[in-house]
């Protein structure tokens, strides 16, 4: 197997905290719409509320930028675009490579917004067979037995994986062993990898759910609580699969 790059230790610009970094992309989305606009200036109040955060928390974030704006002009957006895309590394081109050519793998190969983002999508794998040379977004489809070929001929370093599960482990140590150092992971599972290498997973069913306990709870908070439920730990039996418990064991 091949081993393509020795990986190289993740490393965060400037010490900029992780928070900060998750909420740049937003900040980006809403300048980049400004930009198309043609908006020369922007208060933080106004950035603050197309990016959905508040803008004391914005002015700190651009401080670590080293971005403060201009009292009584706001920030320059072609500035801060051009800012947060060199601190995002979008000022250069990452070629990715998407593990899995299903129903969800096809739809990101597709997605129109990998370009113009500073990303471009070098190859599309599946260890289907019937799916080999198959185009999928203007690409052929290859194999996963080609897998650290492509990794290292690309120079990727970025590897989506959006297959069942069970595969993604095993499908996850051969990039990292190909020299990949950051996945985007679809799979339904927790993946291990060594230090040096990052990771972020993006589960559907998780963000539905946590959706579903917040309509719950605006449709039947009210309705679901007892009207005579004393204060404080209590121990009224409900049924449970073996029998009755208490609904709240006593400390």
């Amino acid at each position: 197997m091949a081993t393509g790059r020795t990986h190289r230790p993740a490393t965060r610009s400037r010490g900029i905290p992780e928070a900060t970094v998750a909420r740049l992309p937003l900040y980006l989305r809403a300048l980049t719409a400004l930009s198309e606009r043609s908006v020369p200036t922007v208060s933080s109040e106004e950035l603050a509320t197309a990016a959905g955060v508040n803008s004391a928390k914005l002015r700190k974030d651009f401080s670590y930028l080293g971005s403060y704006g201009t009292r009584g002009v706001g920030y320059d957006v072609e500035y801060l675009v051009y800012q947060i895309s060199r601190e995002l590394g979008l000022t250069q081109d990452w070629p990715v490579v998407i593990v899995g050519v299903g129903n969800l793998g096809a739809a990101l190969a597709n997605y129109g917004g990998f370009a113009s983002r500073g990303f471009r999508v070098a190859a599309l794998l599946d260890q289907d067979p019937a799916l080999t040379g198959r185009t999928v977004a203007g690409m052929p489809v290859s194999h996963t037995d080609d897998l650290e070929r492509i990794v290292t001929e690309n120079g990727v370093s970025i590897g989506v994986i959006t297959i069942p599960a069970g595969g993604a482990q095993q499908v996850c140590d051969r990039l990292v062993a190909a020299g990949v150092t950051s996945i985007l992971n679809f799979a339904p599972t927790v993946l291990s990898v060594p230090e040096g290498v990052d990771v972020r997973k993006v589960d559907l069913s998780i963000e539905l759910q946590i959706l579903a306990f917040h309509e719950q709870r605006k449709a039947g908070e009210d309705a679901t609580a007892p009207a005579d439920l004393p204060a404080g730990p209590h121990t009224t039996p409900r049924k449970g699969p073996d029998g009755d418990v208490p609904a709240v064991m006593p400390a």
